[in-house]
């Protein structure tokens, strides 16, 4: 079983409101959903950024969809409009996960995306 990095697996889109970030994480194939659910919760998201977001996070789950969506509150440095970091904007924690390692199985190694 390979760590593989989740852009492998799956894309992401987010959204800021005041202090919090909305980070959906979508599998790029139906059979991946479940790797990334057992994976990539809610603690292993705020561990991924410990430092960053100083807030709760927490985790909505859309099987039939594929999607993992993620409410991290105190992730965006106080808001946009009152950061002075451009870089905590929740594109960039959406682009950030993306390099969260997840384990593969061997068997659904031809579902990955761009893997080599």
């Amino acid at each position: 079983m390979p760590d593989v990095e989740l852009r492998h697996l799956a894309h992401t889109r987010s959204g800021d409101k005041g202090n919090t970030s909305n980070i959906a994480v979508i599998a790029w194939h139906e059979d991946l959903f479940d790797v990334i659910e057992a994976s990539l919760t809610a603690t292993a998201f705020a561990g991924h950024y410990d430092g960053v977001v100083t807030g709760k996070v927490t985790r909505y789950e859309v099987p039939r969809l594929g999607v993992l969506n993620f409410v991290a509150e105190g992730a965006l440095g106080g808001g946009v409009s009152r950061s002075l970091s451009l870089d905590q904007y929740g594109k960039t924690l959406a682009a950030g996960i993306l390099n969260f390692k997840i384990h593969v199985p061997e068997t659904l190694i031809d579902k990955l995306r761009n893997y080599s």
